[in-house]
């Protein structure tokens, strides 16, 4: 994931790994792994060690429903470690 993150530095004005997300009850529902904040709009990235693009779908969905009135969320992409492959996984809702 360092990796990753260095690759992106470039690209936004800030990158954040671990972001934790809370319901207004105050329950962890979510945790962005990569989060590029450039500007008005942020990317959120999921990281996973194999190959699982489903899983990360769902988790990204899950994202963007509870950042989206903080933020406008741009892209959304899945990065597996084990292959160094990034998709943009758009999210139709």
């Amino acid at each position: 994931m360092e990796q990753l993150c260095q690759n992106l530095s470039p690209q936004y004005d800030q990158v954040l790994t671990h972001v934790l997300l809370f319901s207004p009850r105050r329950r962890r529902i979510a945790e962005i792994d990569v989060l590029g904040i450039k500007g008005e709009y942020c990317d959120a990235y999921e990281v996973k060690c194999s190959y699982r693009p489903t899983k990360a779908r769902k988790q990204l969905r899950r994202i963007r429903k509870v950042l989206s009135p903080l933020r406008q969320v741009k892209n959304t992409f899945f990065y597996c470690g084990d292959t160094g492959i990034m998709e943009n996984i758009l999210d139709n809702q």
